[in-house]
């Protein structure tokens, strides 16, 4: 009995998220407000159920107490976090917000099922981190308010980054290879990931302000140190996401295909220059081209993610039917491919598809807006999202040599879920102003339209 559920489980699921995946691209078609509250009802309504289903078959295969007080836990903080913030974020955007809800979802269930040997330890540290890390950022419309004062300590932003990655270059601690984390008292945390958050700020301002030449060298010179510290820090993943998104922002802000031209060839120069002088990318790299001769050592974790890949198939093994726990760090680098055993090829491109729609939303909010800073704000961490997803499933499917990224909101990992977090309410946020900024444009243009009549009345 146990098996036939866990069975139909599986395929019940994929159908789940898979209606999800159509209904969040099938909202942005809509403009009836009756329509789309229908649309974002169903959204909400299948998350719920997504999650509870999984909850259950996990109890019934694993029948541990802890899952019930752990799902009972996630309930209540989605549900307090669903109401905070649609309650603070008034006009959010609530295909975003859904969407992040589901990404979330689906990393408390596979960390749940990946953490059962530790009592759940890292399904727990994550949900508290995630729902604390959601309560904080409720007060970022209030920082979206001060935007306008912010937009002119750019130098502070910059400088403040570059302090704390040169922190980590010289009382880092080393893991996996590289020297990102720092370590205080047994809390690790990984400062990287909020200097994200600085990175952007810091170039929407720089590169708002001017556009000649000279200025735009200094400004390059500034993001080319963030970007080599990480690279002597041996963190290659965090410097190709900043150096991505700084070029990115540069061509948004400038306009100029001969920048981007540039920016790609001395990233090509620099990739080169990393696998010569550096042991760690040479063993990457060869783990990429051939797993199979280097399955033994170096090729081990690539070779466990594509078995894992190849025996869930399209629809996978079902929850705790695979073998997920031979992949190295599995619930967080290796997470899709996790995911991919268990719940099967159709839920992982689903998956892939609602990271897309979260950045396609992302774009979208960033052309609604005139001022340059709060646009490439939007772009900058739109672009940073993307190409974190990039390198994390590239990675785990051998698409390209594993960066260790962990995948967004997903993975397990404290800094990397709140840096997310973070992220996702400011791009929130700035949605909300939009519309804020929309809605007093169409009163503004009423009130004219009023003035008008009775002004020619008086004449």
């Amino acid at each position: 009995m146990v098996n036939l559920l866990s069975e139909m489980s599986k395929y019940i699921i994929i159908i789940l998220v898979a209606i999800y995946t159509y209904l969040s691209y099938r909202v942005l078609g809509i403009s009836d407000k009756v329509r789309q509250s229908g649309i974002y009802t169903n959204m909400k309504l299948l998350i719920f159920v997504f999650h509870f289903i999984s909850y259950a078959i996990l109890y019934i295969n694993m029948k541990s107490t802890w899952l019930i007080v752990l799902y009972v836990a996630q309930i209540i903080s989605l549900f307090m976090i669903l109401g905070f913030y649609q309650w603070v974020y008034v006009n959010l955007s609530k295909p975003l917000l859904y969407n992040m809800i589901i990404m979330l979802v689906t990393g408390y269930i596979m960390i749940a099922r990946l953490s059962a040997k530790t009592y759940y330890e890292k399904a727990f540290k994550h949900l508290i981190i995630a729902t604390a890390a959601l309560l904080l950022c409720l007060v970022v419309p209030i920082i979206i308010e001060k935007l306008e004062y912010l937009r002119h300590l750019g130098w502070i932003y910059g400088i403040l980054g570059i302090l704390m990655l040169l922190a980590v270059l010289f009382w880092g601690v080393e893991n996996y290879g590289a020297t990102n984390w720092i370590n205080i008292k047994g809390f690790t945390f990984q400062p990287s990931e909020f200097v994200k958050i600085l990175f952007v700020f810091c170039f929407a301002s720089l590169l708002s302000r001017r556009k000649d030449f000279k200025y735009i060298v200094i400004v390059t010179g500034l993001a080319a140190v963030h970007v080599i510290i990480l690279v002597a820090e041996k963190d290659l993943g965090g410097a190709f996401i900043f150096f991505i998104t700084y070029l990115m922002m540069l061509y948004t802000a400038t306009a100029k295909p001969l920048y981007l031209a540039a920016g790609f060839v001395a990233g090509s120069m620099a990739s080169v220059l990393a696998y010569h002088f550096f042991y760690h990318v040479r063993v990457r790299v060869k783990a990429w081209k051939d797993p199979w001769t280097l399955i033994d050592k170096e090729g081990y974790q690539v070779a466990q993610s594509l078995f894992a890949i190849g025996t869930g198939g399209w629809f996978g093994m079902g929850l705790t039917k695979g073998l997920p726990t031979s992949i190295p760090v599995a619930d967080s680098d290796f997470i899709f491919s996790a995911l991919a055993e268990e719940m099967g090829g159709f839920f992982a491109v689903c998956l892939v598809l609602i990271c897309l729609n979260f950045f396609i939303l992302t774009i979208n909010i960033a052309m609604h807006f005139e001022k340059e800073f709060y646009k490439l704000i939007a772009l900058g961490f739109g672009v940073m999202y993307a190409v974190q997803v990039f390198l994390s499933l590239g990675g785990a499917i051998k698409l390209i040599p594993s960066t260790g990224v962990t995948l967004p909101f997903v993975s397990s990992g404290g800094s990397s879920v709140l840096s997310s977090v973070i992220m996702f309410s400011v791009i929130q946020g700035l949605y909300v102003l939009s519309q804020d900024r929309n809605e007093d444009g169409k009163t503004r243009k009423k009130q004219k339209r009023k003035e008008v009549p009775s002004a020619a009345s008086q004449s």
